[in-house]
């Protein structure tokens, strides 16, 4: 490998790495070598992401609530909504099973309890009940979402698929795609007939093991494990 050209960059891990900053104020690297900072970048580069709050049913209807920061919306005609799950979880195991799910958006006065349904638990546990929040029945499907929510989005299945690498390797991560059956906005979070999303104050993923976001400050939730 050729030495880096131009002015060294003072930080020391930089000193030592064997990746090369482009023009000198531009840090390099190809992810199938080794990004050669402290820790990966990609989930702070990426971000502020939406947390796809998830409650869904056991095959036997056992509730489940659990945070996935992969998630976004594809489209809005029909609304179509996606999440990524790091290993076949429950909830991927459930929604399969049942087809259907709930997206639950979390505010700031939900953040606490949204990370405490992050702990790794036996399927047959309750999650609405680990983490204190009330459930309110579904309308279009049969889940469950959290009856304290400001808006929560009612999905049926569309697919689910482990998503592949360029060789074509299978990669643990499993997307699931939902189409949007029933949609519940609490009213308090109307304004002149719109959704008031700075109202409701999201929480946002925002990087590293516990940065979140809201309002546009830095918020630390330290997962329970």
């Amino acid at each position: 490998m050729l030495p880096c050209q131009g002015r060294p960059p003072p930080d020391a891990f930089l000193l030592q790495s064997h990746h090369c900053p482009m023009e000198d104020d531009v840090y390099f690297y190809r992810p199938d070598a080794g990004h050669g900072l402290p820790h990966d970048p990609f989930k702070a580069i990426v971000a502020p992401r939406i947390i796809g709050w998830i409650s869904s049913l056991t095959a036997a209807g056992t509730p489940n609530l659990a945070p996935y920061s992969f998630c976004a919306a594809m489209c809005s005609d029909p609304y179509i909504i996606a999440f990524s799950s790091e290993g076949y979880k429950d909830s991927v195991r459930n929604i399969e099973a049942t087809r259907e799910f709930a997206w639950n958006f979390v505010s700031r006065e939900l953040a606490e309890k949204m990370n405490a349904t992050s702990e790794p638990v036996d399927p047959h546990v309750d999650e609405f009940r680990l983490c204190g929040v009330a459930p309110a029945p579904g309308r279009a499907i049969r889940a469950p979402h959290v009856a304290a929510s400001p808006a929560v989005l009612e999905c049926k299945l569309l697919d689910v698929r482990e998503i592949k690498d360029l060789n074509g390797d299978g990669t643990d991560h499993w997307l699931v795609l939902g189409q949007v059956a029933g949609v519940h906005i609490r009213r308090a979070y109307l304004r002149d007939g719109l959704f008031d999303t700075f109202l409701a104050d999201p929480v946002l993923r925002a990087g590293y093991r516990a940065d979140y976001m809201h309002s546009g400050k830095r918020l630390e939730l330290y997962r329970p494990y």
